[in-house]
């Protein structure tokens, strides 16, 4: 099915924009995919088009959330991979702009559907904003012993998009679409194509529904001061949400003004912390493949995705670790490629050649081959590991890691889970932000989670409080 897609648009790859629910098909303007170097035609961008007047209010600002959540519901129905073709084009088109290839992309967009189901949403909403009276209208509220009516009020958005992982452009139109809010969607290079699949399929499930009309998808080169100068401005959006890298985060934050909020989903780093017990009983090999889970989703290019872990064990037993972790890096996961994934970039390589000749300081396992390398050292390596590359650091106690976790520092999996509660306070304390049983920091659960130390949903709304009137 793929294969027929890419052989239908070899000559000319056509990117969609969805401007406020409505398909823009025109081939006008060429651009160059940074992650592939393929040459892709959008549409031209109408300035106008992308704001909405602050003179009236947005589609869904007073659309129940109970009818935006069956909506959602049924957008979730939609996105069946074997049916909707928009998912279908996306999967086969993204192979020219994205590296994690055809397996990976298609399973991502085979679960994109979960998002949407009823008990996330529902989840999203309540737990964000801990009571959905103040979505739906003015809520009262007696503080203090006076009265007060308070209200979640609908935002202006623009949202920039990573395009490390197909999780965030259903993440963002989820969490949008409940704020009621209007929003438009920055796609990334390296992404063109998973949001406006996404909005496709909200037009074609209600092409007149509030939601879709909140919405609009574009692309635009990062930094092109003709359009972001001109529409990131405090007099269409109330704030700017931009994921991504240092570059990405520092060059949207200049953007920040008096009434212009910059929300930063920031480049992070994840780790694991492994036990002695990781050497009694279960096999070394299944603790190594839960590991492997960890690092190597998304070609280890997500925040999420463990670059360091920390292990109690003896030298001879910490080596046997790295020699299994190595192999289980070598297999295929749902979200990660096992014997043909990405290589270490060239400056890592480098530096691993340097550290190839430090034993016993530092230990290498594996080769730059695309299956998977392990350092294993006492200290920290000073580089940030990628390409399927991990830093395995040997302490004696698991607390010892604390002194390296930072608020940089994501999400950390911890085997064995009944060792969480030792070390959770003081991983909370120095940054991180994120704590599971290792093996499951790429399957948690959407919906009703803080994300990134704080609640998106209720961050993004325009809080709004009035005396009422003395009875």
């Amino acid at each position: 099915m793929l294969h027929e897609i890419i052989e239908n648009n070899k000559d000319k790859l056509l990117v969609p924009h969805v401007i406020k629910g409505v398909v823009q098909l025109d081939a006008a303007v060429e651009h160059r995919s940074r992650a592939t170097g393929s040459s892709v035609m959008t549409p031209a961008i109408n300035l106008d088009s992308l704001i909405w007047s602050r003179n009236e209010a947005g589609p869904a600002f007073d659309t129940p959330l109970a009818e935006i959540v069956d909506f959602l519901v049924e957008v979730g129905k939609a996105l069946d991979f074997d049916r909707n073709i928009h998912l279908q084009e996306a999967a086969a088109n993204n192979l020219r702009c994205n590296t994690l290839g055809a397996r990976i992309l298609e399973n991502c967009y085979r679960d994109i559907a979960w998002f949407f189901t009823r008990d996330a949403v529902e989840a999203e909403a309540e737990q964000s904003l801990g009571s959905l009276d103040v979505l739906d209208g003015w809520a009262r509220r007696q503080i203090q012993g006076a009265a007060f009516d308070i209200r979640a009020f609908p935002p202006r958005m623009v949202h920039v998009l990573a395009g490390n992982a197909p999780i965030v452009p259903p993440v963002t139109i989820v969490r949008g679409a409940i704020s009621k809010g209007v929003h438009l969607l920055k796609m990334p290079s390296n992404d063109m194509f998973t949001a406006t699949a996404l909005l496709r399929t909200m037009a074609d499930v209600g092409p007149n529904h509030p939601v879709t009309r909140s919405f609009s998808a574009a692309y635009w080169r990062g930094g092109d001061v003709s359009i972001e100068n001109h529409i990131l401005r405090s007099q269409y959006f109330d704030k700017l949400a931009v994921w991504g890298g240092e570059a990405a985060v520092r060059h949207a934050m200049q953007y920040a003004a008096p009434g212009f909020e910059i929300m930063s989903f920031d480049p992070k780093v994840s780790i694991s912390l492994i036990g002695r017990e990781a050497f009694d009983g279960e096999p070394l090999t299944a603790i190594a493949e839960r590991s492997a889970a960890d690092i190597i989703a998304f070609n280890q290019d997500a925040c999420s995705c463990a670059r360091f872990q920390f292990i109690e064990g003896s030298m001879e037993q910490i080596d046997a670790y790295c020699e299994a972790l190595v192999e289980a890096m070598g297999k295929d996961i749902r979200y990660g490629a096992g014997p043909d994934g990405p290589l270490p970039p060239a400056m890592l390589v480098d530096e691993l050649d340097m550290l190839g000749n430090l034993e016993p300081v530092y230990r290498l396992f594996g080769q730059p081959d695309g299956r998977g390398m392990v350092i294993r050292s006492s200290e920290p390596v000073s580089f940030n590991p990628g390409g399927k590359l991990v830093n395995v650091i040997a302490v004696d106690r698991l607390a010892d890691a604390i002194a390296h976790v930072t608020v940089a520092t994501q999400s950390v999996g911890v085997h064995p889970p009944s060792r969480i509660a030792e070390v959770r306070d003081g991983l909370s304390s120095a940054g991180a932000q994120r704590i599971v049983a290792l093996g499951n920091i790429n399957n948690g659960k959407f919906g009703g989670l803080p994300h990134d130390g704080g609640w998106p949903v209720h961050r993004m709304m325009h809080w709004v409080v009035t005396e009422a009137a003395k009875d």
